[in-house]
Order: C-alpha cells, then sequence, then structure tokens
C-alpha cells in the first residue's frame, strides 16, 4: 500500500492558490460594507473631530486651530450645563416610563384573543407618524384656552394649566409626548418576546402551585424577557438623548430655559448662531455621554439578564 507524501513544511502550492483566492474573494464581500461604514461613519467623525479643535464658522473660508478651548468653553459655559441637566431629567422620565408602560401594556395586549390586532395597530400609530406633525396637534390639545385637555380640568373642577409655558411643567409635558410616541415600538419588542416564551412553562409553573400572576410574572415572564429588556432599555435611553423635535416645534428652550435640551443647543449653535467649531464641539460631547450611558448599562444588565 502506497501513502502520498506530505511536505514537512510549508503548504502545497495549490493550497496556497486556493487560500490566497478565498482571501480575495472575503475581502472583496466585505469592501463595500468598509467602503460604506468608512464613508457614512468613520469620515464623518474624522471631521467632526477636527472641526471640534478649530473656530470654524459657517460659510467662512478659513479656520484657526484651538485645540480644546471649545471643550472647555463647553464645560464653563452655564447654557451647556443647563441643557445637560435638563437632558438628563428628561431621560430620567422618558426611560422608566417608556419601558415599564410598554411592558404593562405588551402583558394586557397579549393576553387579547379577538382584538389584539386593534390593539397592536392603536398603539403603534404615534411611531408611524412624524412628530413634527404631531406637535402641532399637541400644542392644540394642551392649549390653556382652547384645549380639550385643559377643558376636561376645568370640567373636573382644576384650573387651567399652562402645560407648555409654566416652567415647572413645560419639561415634564415634552417628557410625556416623548413616552406616549416610545410606547408603540416597545410593545412590539416586548410582545415578540413573550411571543418566544414557552407555554409549558407556565403550565408546569401552574402544577408547582404557582398559580398566582404576578407570581408566575416574577418567576417565569420577567426573568426570560430579560435580553429583550436590555435592548429596549438601550434603544430608548438613546433615543430619549437625541429629543430635539418637540423642543424645537413647541417651546424652542423656553420658558426660562426649562427645555433646553443639549441637541437643540448643538442646533442653535450650528445653524443659528453659525458657530460650527464650537457646535462640532458639543457634538462630541453629546456622543460620548450616549456612548457612556450605553455601554455602562449593556455591561450592568448583561450580568442579570438570562438567556
Amino acid at each position: 500500500m502506497t501513502m502520498t507524501a506530505i511536505p514537512a513544511f510549508g503548504t502545497p502550492p495549490r493550497s496556497r492558490r486556493r487560500l490566497w483566492i478565498e482571501q480575495i474573494t472575503g475581502a472583496s464581500f466585505a469592501l463595500p460594507a468598509l467602503a460604506l461604514l468608512i464613508l457614512t461613519i468613520l469620515l464623518p467623525l474624522a471631521v467632526l473631530l477636527y472641526l471640534s479643535l478649530t473656530n470654524y464658522e459657517f460659510g467662512a473660508i478659513s479656520a484657526d486651530w484651538v485645540g480644546l478651548a471649545n471643550f472647555s468653553k463647553a464645560l464653563a459655559d452655564p447654557i451647556i450645563r443647563r441643557s445637560v441637566i435638563n437632558t438628563l431629567i428628561y431621560v430620567a422620565i422618558v426611560v422608566p416610563g417608556g419601558v415599564f408602560g410598554a411592558l404593562l401594556i405588551a402583558i394586557l395586549v397579549h393576553g387579547r384573543r379577538r382584538t389584539r390586532s386593534l390593539y397592536e395597530v392603536i398603539y403603534f400609530l404615534p411611531v408611524t407618524s412624524t412628530l413634527i406633525a404631531m406637535a402641532t396637534v399637541w400644542q392644540f390639545l394642551l392649549h390653556p384656552a382652547l384645549g380639550p385637555v385643559n377643558a376636561m380640568l376645568k370640567w373636573l373642577g382644576f384650573g387651567e394649566i399652562a402645560f407648555l409655558s409654566e416652567p415647572s411643567t413645560a419639561l415634564a409635558t415634552l417628557a410625556v409626548i416623548g413616552i406616549w410616541q416610545l410606547l408603540g415600538f416597545n410593545m412590539i419588542l416586548f410582545l415578540a418576546g413573550l411571543s418566544a416564551i414557552p407555554r409549558d412553562l407556565y403550565e408546569a409553573s401552574e402544577i408547582d402551585g404557582c398559580s398566582n400572576g404576578i407570581d408566575r410574572f416574577l418567576t417565569i415572564t420577567w426573568p426570560l424577557l430579560g435580553p429583550t429588556t436590555m435592548f429596549v432599555i438601550v434603544t430608548t435611553m438613546i433615543t430619549a438623548f437625541k429629543i430635539f423635535d418637540t423642543v424645537a416645534v413647541m417651546t424652542r428652550g423656553g420658558p426660562m430655559g426649562r427645555t433646553e435640551v443639549l441637541l437643540y443647543n448643538i442646533y442653535l449653535e450650528g445653524f443659528q448662531y453659525f458657530h460650527t467649531g464650537y457646535a462640532a464641539a458639543l457634538s462630541f460631547i453629546f456622543l460620548a455621554f450616549i456612548l457612556v450611558f450605553s455601554v455602562a448599562q449593556t455591561f450592568t444588565l448583561d450580568r442579570k439578564v438570562h438567556y
């Protein structure tokens, strides 16, 4: 019986050629995605970083290098500090409301049989609508003299509330509108997670004596919804940080700066005052906030998630 000798060192020329062809083929498939990543994400980030280190103003022919002066100015700017605090307050209201409100609605809708599709469409409608257009509707609903919300409050015996022009209620009102827009999308995600839970687990829990709905939720539903909940929390937080539409249309940062948020101030600096370099530095601060919070939440929640 004869055996083919295998070279002791190196790879046969035919195998090397095949390996080289496979590598070239794989790289050619990945090249369009890599080029798109560079053109749409990495290159704009590099330009943004460069602009943040200059005093460039929109329309100017040249710009001077100022280093970290824009970042130092942002950290010392009381308006930016106020906008950061307002943004964090908004996020602190929207994230719990948007997550746990959607979870409650999803559980209630999931238990429906005949009318489940109807409720899904009703709650998902705000997601499909343009928030700028809906802001006009909300302005009418919350109008202190003409709005039906204040008409109902008068009928119940309360006084008029200027939801959008009172400093104490303006930011909370915008947060409620933000929750209203997020509920439908988060509900769909939770419904998908609930549908993936095997029914056998609930039947087994009833045999073991876990017949109470709250007990079944705490021992089965909530732990198995861990991955979905983590995804919903992170995406909701990112969306909440990006609040801009309602502020730009409904309050424009007022009253008394109570609804000035970081993204709206970036818009003002870049497109109203044409301080492009300063706006670029604020954009990097904004991205840093989102990155830090997203990574922190992901690592914190991932340890508690059951996959």
